[in-house]
């Protein structure tokens, strides 16, 4: 795993253990921060619309002209409102069951908490780590465009087959040691 964040210009030794925690768990980053926050996390949806892909897309086993969902939305804690991660997913939704489905669009309930919910056995696999600069994201946290944000991509299976892409994102300077 390591050698993974450094192919992607990433030095583990300059980040956090919670840092190291975010970018490398295969569990809900939901949950994870509500520990760590001590704080219930709120879904934001910014965008979600169905669209049909122009290019393949490698790791969820689609060609150009499949139907997805595009979603982008913030983690924030329901306290002060304050966004702790950005993600944006691209769902086969002809691969995911329809009250599944269904829950995810007309809810604000996050992904993670769904798949629990609805005792779907996923299987994630990490396609990318990436760090990058903010950009258009900075409203969103408050930080420099020029403020670099640490993000890692992954493919989510169930049933065999991969239903989603999910990347999320947070800036570098979220979750040090001394935070």
């Amino acid at each position: 795993m390591y050698q993974l964040l450094r192919d992607c210009n990433i030095d583990p030794s300059k980040l956090s253990p919670f840092q190291k925690i975010l970018l490398l768990a295969d569990g809900t980053l939901t949950n994870i921060l509500e520990i760590f926050l001590n704080e219930p996390i709120a879904v934001v949806k910014l965008s979600e619309k169905i669209v049909i892909i122009t290019e393949d897309i490698q790791p969820l086993k689609i060609k150009a002209g499949t139907e997805v969902l595009e979603r982008q939305i913030l983690l924030q804690d329901q306290t002060s409102h304050h966004n702790w991660l950005y993600a944006d997913s691209i769902i086969v939704i002809e691969r995911i069951e329809e009250r599944f489905r269904d829950k995810l669009i007309k809810s604000h309930i996050p992904i993670g908490k769904l798949w629990q919910q609805h005792k779907t056995e996923t299987f994630k696999e990490i396609v990318n780590y990436a760090q990058e600069q903010a950009g258009d994201l900075s409203d969103y946290f408050e930080i420099k465009r020029q403020d670099n944000l640490l993000s890692r991509t992954y493919s989510v299976s169930s049933n065999n087959q991969p239903v989603m892409m999910i990347t999320e994102k947070f800036p570098e300077s979220y979750f040090t040691s001394d935070f």
